[in-house]
């Protein structure tokens, strides 16, 4: 069956926007029912918002959970991609099977390690005494379904990644919707609370997990799953490939864990558990320009990875350009978004005046600097994709350690909610470096890459 898109021979154009948009479309869904589970949880009468911080302790947990997944998707699906191009299909064919299989592992592993720490390491990352009760009924109902969070986020990489970027998007709308409707019958309806939406999320992630691995080992792909041909240096050579993916994902998550627990400490008592509400609202309109973003940069490796292995340089390039261009839109968009429609945003999950006009702020702070984050994300995703590692982890790090100073600085000595401006301060160090280094490296890299394809 032919291909949704041609990566070696399709005009660059065309071809960035029609992988981009499904991408980006199936990050925002996916983001959708996360910020959903919240609406319904901040809506629930008399505990509300107590139940709102206690979930956003949980949110970056839950995301680190899924960082994983990064770690050998995001890992892999260049490695994959570039073999393809190259027209090793065997090699592509042995590198998914070990994939699956370390996914497989790895979902095992982190569920077995996290059960029996959950409750005070919730405490350590944000919980109060009087959130840690919602923080510990979602989280622990989350963590049964690992399996089918990580299987459907990591494998939907080498949907993708064989040029089916609809099909890829189809099964996160299938996961999203479900848990759209299944959030209030669980939650209101049979009144189950923080639990139903818990519920709700693991059951939305087996259907879509069921559709990704169906995709995988039917007919349609050109290289499905199978199983054999297992190697350590493979997998290590996939972990080693993600771990830039897999540490901005988890990084971005210990940032957020940070954040609250500096709100929280800073704050005081009462006054806290109303910041690290905010931060919760905050972060979740950032999750709308992140994830999306994610979907532009991460969805359209597979452009680079491909033709880098076929050792067509200028549509490396030329692709390039065009995720740049792209990334700008959409944050110019989602700016304004912020600045202008954000009173309605923050409407949909706090109904206290004071609360909603405190987050209002908050969300205006951590989205003063988005237009430069293009840059960021489309260096360092480009980079993974061309296999260059050390550049990609080196620039993901650099604009973590701005955000780490800053927001353990600024509050010392400027007060809990100074807190919130790590984010924008974050947003113009990193990808004012990353711009340099890509300008500084790029020409190299792609030489070096065609000389050794010889």
């Amino acid at each position: 069956m032919r291909q949704e898109n041609d990566l070696r021979n399709d005009p660059v154009g065309r071809l960035v926007l029609r992988i981009a948009v499904p991408s980006m479309l199936a990050q925002l869904v996916n983001v959708l029912y996360s910020i959903v589970d919240r609406m319904y949880i901040g809506n629930i009468p008399q505990v509300g918002e107590l139940a709102l911080a206690g979930v956003g302790v949980c949110g970056p947990v839950v995301t680190m959970v899924g960082a994983f997944a990064f770690l050998v998707g995001v890992g892999g699906a260049p490695l994959m991609g570039i073999a393809m191009g190259a027209g090793q299909t065997e090699k592509a064919r042995k590198i998914l099977a070990n994939c699956f299989a370390l996914l497989c592992i790895l979902s095992l592993a982190v569920t077995l390690v996290l059960i029996p720490i959950r409750r005070p390491m919730l405490l350590l990352f944000g919980a109060s005494a009087e959130t840690i009760g919602y923080a510990d009924r979602y989280f622990s109902i989350y963590l049964s379904g690992t399996l089918f969070a990580l299987l459907s986020t990591g494998m939907s990489q080498f949907i993708i990644c064989q040029g089916f970027a609809r099909k890829a998007m189809q099964a996160v709308i299938l996961g999203a919707v479900t848990n759209i409707v299944l959030d209030p019958v669980f939650i209101f309806g049979l009144d189950m609370g923080v639990a139903g939406a818990a519920v709700a999320t693991v059951l939305s992630q087996l259907l879509s997990c069921s559709y990704v691995l169906a995709f995988l080992f039917g007919r349609q792909p050109e290289i499905p799953i199978s199983f054999g041909g297992y190697s350590l240096r493979l997998m290590g050579r996939v972990v080693l490939m993600g771990l830039s993916p897999f540490s901005i994902a988890a990084l971005d998550n210990v940032m957020i864990i940070a954040l609250n627990a500096v709100l929280q400490r800073c704050g005081g008592q009462g006054r806290g558990d109303v910041l690290v509400t905010c931060a919760t609202i905050a972060q979740s309109f950032m999750l709308l320009v992140t994830m999306p973003l994610e979907g532009i940069t991460g969805g359209t490796q597979p452009i680079l990875s491909y033709n880098y292995g076929a050792g067509q340089m200028d549509r490396v390039k030329q692709a390039q350009r065009c995720i740049f261009r792209l990334c700008f839109v959409f944050l110019a968009l989602m700016t304004a978004a912020a600045w202008l429609g954000g009173h309605w945003f923050v409407g949909l999950f706090a109904r206290d005046a004071a609360v909603a006009q405190k987050a209002l702020w908050a969300v205006r702070v951590c989205t003063m600097a988005l237009l430069p984050l293009g840059i960021q994300f489309e260096v360092v995703d480009g980079f993974t994709a061309l296999g260059q590692v050390p550049y990609a982890l080196s620039l993901s790090l650099w604009r973590k350690t701005a955000y780490f100073a800053s927001l353990f600085l600024l509050p010392a000595f400027l007060g809990a909610e100074a807190a919130f401006y790590a984010e924008p301060i974050s947003d113009v160090l990193g990808p004012l470096v990353a711009m340099l280094v890509y300008k500084a490296s790029i020409d190299r890299v792609l030489v070096h890459g065609k000389e050794r394809l010889r």
